[in-house]
């Protein structure tokens, strides 16, 4: 085999190799979106089970997470059941309540984190003054307006849990359009629209 073949037929493996790793990507990205997806359904239902006297309710079997709330954007149509926290794992299947949220009847910050290809990828379309809703377990709901949003460092995002402070906090990774993980989160921030919180929210 001559020098100029052989390097005919190491551009065509590579080029098939090249070929291959491309539908790989293609293929997990899909798998991840269709999980998504097909989490929000059984999330939905479980959703509809979850009560007072049934606060846990989980989603499939084996899950370590279960539906604590419901947040929803009214201009956009889009809305997500929100998670306990239960690690990084439960923002696979949807957005989480973390563990160092305070609750809106203490008049603390509510804290919620999701990914931003999958359940997120509607923050960036989120304008100042839009409404937000909040629905706990007891189908009762809290009106938030989206006063701005901020670009942060994962590690300098000025989030902390405050007995003075009853903002809503929705957090993402930025640039939306990334493929790789980076240090800089999207934070909306969204005052209560009613000036008394209490039995309004989780």
């Amino acid at each position: 085999m001559s020098a100029q073949q052989a390097l005919r037929n190491g551009r065509r493996k590579l080029g098939w190799l090249l070929v291959i790793l491309g539908l790989v990507l293609v293929l997990q990205a899909s798998f991840t979106t269709a999980k998504a997806e097909l989490s929000q359904v059984l999330l939905q239902q479980a959703w509809a089970k979850t009560s007072t006297t049934t606060p846990i309710v989980k989603p499939w079997p084996w899950a370590d997470t279960w539906p604590v709330a419901k947040i929803t954007a009214p201009r956009l149509g889009k809305s997500n059941i929100v998670l306990a926290e239960a690690g990084g794992e439960a923002l696979a299947f949807g957005p989480s309540l973390l563990n160092a949220s305070g609750s809106p009847r203490t008049g603390e910050q509510v804290l919620i984190a999701a990914h931003r290809n999958t359940h997120f990828t509607w923050l960036k379309d989120l304008k100042t003054g839009d409404t937000l809703l909040l629905q706990n377990k007891d189908l009762i709901q809290a009106e938030y307006q989206v006063v701005g949003m901020q670009i942060v460092k994962f590690d300098d995002s000025g989030i902390e849990v405050d007995p003075t402070d009853n903002r809503l906090a929705l957090i993402t990774c930025y640039p939306f359009d990334a493929k790789l993980n980076g240090p800089l989160r999207y934070i909306v921030w969204a005052e209560p629209i009613m000036s008394e919180v209490p039995n309004k929210v989780i």
